[in-house]
């Protein structure tokens, strides 16, 4: 794999901290963007762009305020398989020259634009191809409603630059508006303030006021609704989800109420959900103001909306303070996977709580057994450099960092910790940060000169060295230990009656990723027959018997897990699957004779994730 050497120089910015409780960071060098922003930086996009289904394209225009902070004659943006056709400056759209570099695996190719030093605005027109990482389109028969066609965008990590051309990394942040026209009988909604109904010119704007990453944008065009939760939340989806989904994801307000309560003001206006096809591949994307979802979140008993907390917490971190780098990328998620939790406490309570800990914990053993303990990326600061972003993101900075977090915690205690959190992202609230920014904040504000705290914690273990500290906090639930002693009784009690004891989703998770490892076809058949988690388990229950039922051969769920692996595309939950399938000849030739039937209906990402496993 070639290497990319992109070293951008640091700008400096400074502010008083105690008096205006906000710190400014430098904008440090980014291996996976070709963009220079230390001497040209874009602050708003004004996005003009035509959806087109027949073609497959969006086409038009991407004008970008910058800023030429070098006066130089040149500024880098980042693009990949994008068809740019001409760069104008300025009002009067004066024609200047770009010039496309060399092309470099996963991250496409820097599109160098000559500007002048007094250069306020860069214009450029542009349209998307089909190898657009970023955008899946859907016919109408791979839908909810199967009528209209469908397309959607996912950019994280650096997939935005498929469909606009921009400076593609974390630590860039930009406002925008757009005007997006598309078929008068689809709408758009996009990563912004959004529409409520459908209009009858299928022409639509947006306005996104908050300054956001590149990772961030998005937009979805499809035949959707919105209904209204409350004052401030609400679902769109398609016809037939529509009110299934108002009911799923009744709770919405009260999680950001608790958010609220626990960190701080939620700073985006309204916080709204979109429904997507099945093709979507992962369970939810934070994109500001719309979070998009998978439709395996609809269990029809509420059992799976805790992915919700951890979509809203990104509200505060991950979009209010980001991750500089994707080196950086556990200041993201494993302080979003402890504020999920915390969300899920306060609203489901202390013993749900204690479960997904325990259910946290051995998500972090298993994986960190399956890459090894001495990997550099059991470390949180990673180094992606000369990789794809997304090949070093696994459950360690989610599960890790929540880890490491929770052991602070133990450490100074709930309240001083919660304080420490709500001040951290007031002063870095609209800013992309470093690990190292993150651990001077924390010298400064939290273990201030304590060495015996400092010690007590071991944050440059946690942080630097692979591997789980000594000190890692271990959770302990009562329900689940009722469970473990079930486990050791019930071949000779039987089965039956268990159902009737063993209730919740996080119950039959642990129940089943507990069961005996010499389980016998009988004893499966036994169970499924008891608890009918082949055909009747929400999403989570159904792919963790899977696992099991693929271990032990029990090919009375074949078909089900056939069907489970051929109608979504959500990367994370078919990995697994996939996995275990190719650890015996027999298997492996059974996954690839599912994937080959699957595979058009994959999302690129979740085909990137599977297709070398199988090779």
């Amino acid at each position: 794999m070639k290497k990319i050497v992109l070293l951008l120089s640091i700008i400096a910015f400074t502010a008083c901290q105690k008096k205006e409780n906000t710190t400014k960071h430098e904008i440090v060098k980014d291996s996976h963007s070709f963009s220079n922003p230390t001497e040209a930086v874009v602050k708003h996009l004004d996005l003009d762009i035509k959806v087109d289904f027949d073609t497959q394209t969006i086409s038009g225009k991407a004008s970008w305020l910058i800023e030429n902070t070098s006066k130089g004659n040149e500024i880098i943006f980042d693009e990949n398989t994008l068809n740019i056709t001409k760069v104008t400056l300025g009002d009067d759209e004066k024609e200047t020259k770009f010039e496309l570099g060399k092309e470099i695996e996963f991250h496409g190719k820097p599109l160098h634009i000559t500007i002048e030093s007094n250069t306020t605005k860069v214009n450029i027109y542009y349209n998307t191809t089909k190898e657009s990482i970023a955008l899946q389109w859907l016919k109408p028969e791979q839908t909810a409603d199967k009528k209209k066609p469908f397309v959607f965008s996912q950019g994280e990590s650096i997939w935005s630059r498929t469909w606009i051309p921009c400076q593609d990394s974390p630590g860039v942040r930009f406002t925008y508006n757009a005007k997006v026209i598309v078929p008068k009988d689809l709408m758009a909604v996009m990563s912004a303030v959004n529409p409520k109904q459908k209009n009858e010119t299928g022409i639509y704007t947006f306005k996104q006021e908050k300054a956001i990453p590149s990772y961030l944008m998005a937009i979805a065009v499809g035949d959707v609704e919105f209904k209204s939760i409350d004052n401030r939340t609400g679902v769109y989806a398609e016809h037939t989800v529509i009110n299934k989904a108002k009911w799923e994801f009744e709770n919405l307000g009260k999680m950001v109420n608790a958010a609220e309560k626990l960190f701080g003001p939620y700073q985006w206006g309204r916080y709204d959900v979109i429904v997507l096809p099945p093709s979507f591949p992962y369970g939810g994307m934070e994109n500001p103001n719309l979070t998009f979802l998978t439709p395996t979140v609809l269990a029809g008993d509420r059992s799976l909306t805790s992915l919700l907390a951890h979509e809203l917490g990104h509200s505060w971190s991950g979009n209010l303070v980001t991750n500089a780098t994707w080196d950086d990328i556990w200041l993201n998620e494993g302080f979003t996977t402890y504020v999920e939790h915390r969300i899920g406490e306060e609203v489901f309570g202390v013993k749900e709580a204690k479960m997904q800990d325990v259910l946290s914990r051995k998500v972090l053993k298993t994986n960190l057994d399956e890459i090894g303990k001495d990997s550099p990326d059991s470390r949180l600061k990673v180094d992606t450099s000369g990789r794809n972003p997304d090949d070093g993101l696994s459950e360690i900075p989610y599960e890790k960092g929540y880890a490491f977090l929770q052991t602070v915690e133990a450490a100074v205690g709930r309240k001083k910790f919660d304080e420490f959190l709500t001040n951290y992202f007031k002063a870095h609230a609209f800013q992309s940060i470093t690990t190292e920014d993150f651990v001077e904040y924390f010298n400064e504000n939290l273990i201030n000169g304590n060495k015996a705290l400092a010690d007590k914690i071991k944050l440059d273990q946690w942080i630097y060295k692979p591997g789980i500290p000594s000190n890692i906090t271990i959770p302990v639930s009562e329900d689940f230990n009722s469970i473990d002693n079930i486990q050791k009784t019930w071949r000779k009690t039987g089965v039956k009656g268990l159902s009737q004891k063993i209730k919740s989703t996080n119950e039959k998770q642990h129940f089943i990723d507990y069961l005996p490892n010499d389980l016998t076809t009988e004893e499966m058949m036994e169970i499924d027959k008891e608890f009918n988690f082949t055909n009747r388990g929400n999403f989570v229950v159904r792919r963790q018997w899977f696992i099991q039922a693929i271990q032990h051969q029990y090919k009375d769920a074949y078909p089900a897990i056939e069907l489970f692996l051929t109608s979504y595309s959500r990367t994370g939950s078919l990995l697994p699957l996939y996995k275990e399938m190719i650890k015996t000849p027999e298997g492996k030739a059974w996954a690839k004779q599912i994937y080959t039937k699957a595979k058009a209906t994959y999302h690129a990402t979740t085909i990137q994730a599977i297709e070398p496993l199988l090779k």
